[in-house]
């Protein structure tokens, strides 16, 4: 597949339904981001399947080498076991950021205003999204530049629940259900040209709490 920079927008999303990446709240993200949310989206085990899944991996402090691990549209916490040896914060939120103990790096950035990543080419071992991607208006080009950034067979990890801002998220994420939204993620790494394919699984037990579902691929 031809690197998805190269075809225009409608390119990208063909077969998506008209405004399905359109939002309620169409207002600027920072002014929703701008007053800082120091709490968690998801329950306890749903936080630990998410460590869970990082330590799986190998991307997190216990891994045998040391690891570069960017965390997109994070906040103040991470959710691993124990943090990798260098961890970049990508956010909205400054104040949320400056909180997170486990980054070393941190970035203040809007992704729905512009998708490119303030990183150079192969520049980490991993990337994760935690509960996030349906927040992205043009999540395609997104991770895209998750592919460019990522060293070749470095994972992404994207994992989601059922909880959400629903003024803030996509409308196609409001009108379709959990497994749906695991073939949605997995068609828009797919569409980057820049992974392998991606593996869909739910992390923890079924009707115990928050559901928390991965998608996971490899950088090419």
């Amino acid at each position: 597949m031809s690197d998805p920079g190269a075809g225009s927008p409608d390119d990208l999303y063909a077969g998506f339904p008209a405004g399905f990446f359109d939002r309620d709240d169409e207002s600027p993200d920072s002014f929703f981001y701008g007053p800082p949310r120091l709490v968690t989206h998801i329950d306890d085990a749903a936080i630990a399947a998410v460590g869970d899944l990082y330590a799986e991996l190998g991307i997190d402090g216990a891994a045998p080498a040391p690891r570069r691990v960017l965390d997109l549209m994070s906040s103040w916490v991470s959710h691993f076991r124990t943090p990798p040896a260098e961890l970049v914060v990508l956010g909205m939120n400054g104040e949320e950021l400056a909180a997170n103990p486990a980054a070393t790096e941190r970035l203040v950035h809007d992704l729905n205003a512009d998708p490119r990543l303030p990183l150079p080419d192969d520049d980490v071992d991993a990337a994760v999204c935690c509960v996030s991607v349906d927040y992205l208006t043009r999540p395609v080009e997104v991770l895209a530049e998750v592919g460019r950034v990522l060293r070749p067979g470095g994972p992404l990890a994207v994992t989601f629940s059922n909880r959400c801002f629903p003024t803030k998220a996509v409308r196609g994420w409001l009108y379709t259900d959990d497994e749906q939204h695991g073939a949605i993620v997995a068609e828009l790494v797919r569409r980057t040209g820049r992974f392998t394919e991606p593996e869909v699984s739910l992390r923890t037990r079924p009707g115990a709490g928050d559901p928390l579902y991965a998608v996971v691929a490899r950088a090419r």
